[in-house]
């Protein structure tokens, strides 16, 4: 790995423990590209995984793919800002940026109003050069 490679690394690490720190209610923040495959990703302390990393895999890439299936659809209705799937046991919020996605999963009890303020959190202070 280069030196500009480590950097970005570096860099995006800092971005997911930074959206992490934005609420208790969130237990992880990852970086995908648009294959699904992760780019940088952070688990909060304590918390336990409800996916195998073979099911992650799979979470991440059926994200992926729904991301670039609305893309098709762009031109008629506008750009995806960010979604909201709502589970039994977590609440899972992708936004689409300019290489792949966020995916960020939250606690079942998280209330949609500081999901919003999450999201509008994150689009304001990410990189600009990620963000849609």
């Amino acid at each position: 790995m280069n030196d500009a490679d480590e950097k970005q690394l570096q860099k995006n690490r800092e971005l997911c423990r930074q959206f992490l720190e934005l609420s208790p209610k969130i237990r992880y923040v990852g970086l995908m590209n648009n294959f699904g495959r992760t780019i940088s990703g952070k688990l909060r302390k304590d918390v336990v995984p409800l996916f195998s990393p073979d099911e992650a895999r799979d979470e991440n890439f059926l994200e992926a793919t729904r991301n670039q299936l609305r893309k098709k659809f762009e031109e008629a209705i506008g750009k995806t800002k960010f979604t909201i799937t709502e589970n039994e046991k977590v609440k899972i919020v992708t936004i689409p940026i300019s290489r792949g996605f966020f995916y960020i999963t939250l606690e079942k009890d998280a209330e949609n109003q500081e999901i919003l303020k999450i999201i509008e959190s994150i689009k304001m202070h990410g990189d600009p050069s990620l963000i849609n």
